[in-house]
């Protein structure tokens, strides 16, 4: 790079607000499970946009049915209805069981979708989340954040909102009870953030139970985990739960901006219009690439989740500093016994995109398409550097 690019490129990072640790690269261009940056240089990413490109860098389906989209209509407010939109409830619905669709364009907004309707459902307030949990950064999903290091600077918080220890029932027990009037508990089937912890299928069920008990809804946020990461289409399918509101984002649109709420049949007859909106939600592009996203997880993807996950699983319990490996799928975490940015940094001057969820946990979600060989030239990248 020139000395006068290098002039334009520091500029240009300083117009940027600085809301995140930008490592020092750029990438330009992408394709399956691999990244190059401005200088040419290859990287397979095992981090996926952080959960996002679930197929893969331009996957062919997704990519023709965008493009193909650009070519008709990009844009055409939600006072009409648009084919993409409507297509893509359908697919959702048919995958769900019997759903109705809002979409918006992200996983903070789908959350805070969720628990606008689950409070307008109950005619209650409280809402019971859990320690650790994620859910976004807007002010709602934020205040249902289980992680007071994320709230510094921002109170006061929305109200009526109360935590629980994970796979601890007590705790939940305890977290409901005071005060009644409970709208909802909201809870990820895996923390992703909180530092990729599987939920105990015992303790999602109690949850199921003790909401219905109290007359409240169950929402499931699958932002992270859901859209085949866990190896079924829903996270919640392997849970035997049947929730009332799931919410779902990141994979969605492999890497363009969408989210939505799927709400129960019946659940959505508290609902009108008026009650909420999201002017660019169902966007036709976004909403043609999430039908093909959608439609490309079938079987042969889910069974090669369940297959790589299970290899990286094993591979990552071999490696040297490695104390224990958790998750579902392709959502895994490594516990080390040292800095995990440290390994995350190592990993990318080798040419190896991986991520944290927390100071001593290496994170690692390749893309649901990734193969056997990839997997292991990862293994060999994180033995070189954790050795």
């Amino acid at each position: 790079m020139s000395r006068a690019s290098d002039t334009v490129s520091l500029a240009a990072r300083e117009a940027v607000l600085p809301t995140y640790a930008r490592a020092d690269v750029t990438f330009v261009r992408g394709e399956g499970c691999r990244l190059w940056d401005d200088a040419g240089r290859s990287y397979l990413d095992f981090g996926a946009g952080i959960a996002v490109v679930g197929l893969g860098h331009r996957h062919p389906a997704v990519t023709a049915a965008a493009h193909a989209q650009l070519d008709e209509l990009w844009h055409a407010s939600n006072l009409y209805w648009t084919e993409p939109m409507l297509r893509l409830a359908a697919l959702l619905s048919d995958r769900f069981g019997g759903a109705q669709a809002f979409f918006c364009n992200s996983g903070a907004e789908a959350n805070e979708a969720a628990l606008k309707v689950a409070r307008k459902a109950t005619g209650r307030a409280r809402i019971v989340a859990l320690e650790g949990g994620f859910h976004g950064r807007t002010l709602g999903a934020l205040s249902a954040t289980g992680q007071p290091g994320k709230w510094e600077g921002f109170g006061p918080l929305v109200p009526g909102v109360s935590f629980a220890r994970p796979n601890d029932v007590e705790s939940l027990e305890a977290a409901v009870s005071p005060g009644g009037e409970l709208a909802t508990i909201i809870l990820e089937p895996v923390l992703g953030e909180g530092g990729v912890q599987p939920l105990d299928e015992s303790f999602v069920r109690a949850a199921a139970e003790i909401a219905h008990e109290v007359g409240a809804l169950l929402t499931v946020d699958e932002v992270q985990a859901g859209l085949g990461r866990t190896g079924t289409f829903f996270a919640f399918e392997q849970l035997g739960i049947e929730p009332d509101l799931v919410t779902l984002a990141k994979g969605l649109g492999n890497g363009l901006p969408i989210g939505a709420l799927l709400v129960r049949e019946g659940v959505a007859d508290a609902i009108g219009p008026g009650d909420h909106g999201s002017t660019f939600g169902g966007n036709p592009v976004a909403a043609a690439a999430a039908c093909a996203v959608v439609e490309a997880i079938d079987d042969a993807v889910l069974e090669n989740v369940t297959a790589r996950g299970s290899q990286l699983d094993a591979g990552l319990a071999t490696l040297p500093g490695v104390l224990g490996v958790r998750g579902r799928g392709l959502l895994l975490a490594a516990v080390l016994d040292r800095d995990a940015g440290e390994v995350v940094d190592a990993c990318r001057e080798r040419g190896l995109l991986v991520l944290t969820a927390g100071p001593d946990v290496l994170r690692l979600l390749p893309p649901l398409v990734v193969t056997a060989e990839e997997v292991d030239e990862a293994l060999g990248v994180l033995r070189e550097v954790l050795a």
